[in-house]
């Protein structure tokens, strides 16, 4: 499990360098990129935040954008709340490491010993990386060019994936999966930055819907509503 959790932040750390180059490359300076990653420490909130300046868009917009991508995070630490039950004084330190990989890592453990284990090997590892790397990605923005072509800024979203895809175990989670992944790249062109995520976290309830739906169609008896 640390070995697992070691991975996932170093693998996801390491994009880190692809967010420094990009966020020099749309105009912030190198401490305004560091302290981004400080701060905020969400690595899709912060891409669209910079992708948007960079293309021209409003800051406000472009933070409002990067805003809605993030509010994913507060459905996470609902859910990890119960599953970690730290004390008090350490929540508010814990929830700044409520991101996609440590909250896949901490979920798939079967105690809650290994899920704090994961959580804290992974936001640690995480952190550090993250916010090494893009201090070095700022410094080295001019050298490396566009990143575009190098694709480093895969590497985050391909590790949530290969973290989530061994947990969709049932046809029910597969099919919310199958109709978020529809939703979120459907709504892509069409909707604001940040605001097709959110709508495809509706998939979950519409799914379980339509399941218990066909359940009480199923156990009903037949003729008994009559």
């Amino acid at each position: 499990m640390v070995r697992d959790a070691l991975g996932v932040g170093i693998a996801v750390g390491l994009s880190g360098f692809a967010f420094g180059v990009t966020s020099a490359g749309s105009g912030l300076s190198v401490w305004q990129t560091c302290v981004l990653s400080l701060l905020v420490f969400t690595g899709a909130s912060q891409f669209a935040l910079v992708g948007a300046l960079a293309a021209g868009g409003n800051p406000f917009t472009a933070a409002a954008g990067a805003f809605f991508l993030g509010v994913r995070n507060a459905f996470y630490g609902l859910r990890l709340s119960q599953l970690l039950a730290l004390p008090r004084a350490v929540r508010p330190f814990a929830a700044h490491w409520v991101i996609d990989e440590t909250s896949a890592v901490s979920l798939a453990q079967s105690t809650r010993r290994s899920a704090r284990i994961g959580f804290t090997v992974t936001g640690l590892t995480l952190y550090v990386l993250w916010n090494l790397t893009t201090l070095l990605g700022a410094l080295g923005a001019e050298a490396i060019g566009d990143t575009d072509a190098w694709g480093i800024d895969a590497a985050g979203p391909a590790v949530f994936l290969a973290l989530l895809a061994p947990m969709l175990k049932t046809t029910t989670e597969r099919a919310v999966a199958g109709l978020a992944v529809v939703l979120g790249l459907g709504l892509l062109p069409v909707l604001p930055a940040g605001v097709p995520v959110l709508v495809a976290a509706l998939a979950a309830p519409a799914v379980l819907y339509v399941e218990g739906r066909r359940r009480a169609t199923t156990d009903t008896p037949q003729g008994a509503d009559r």
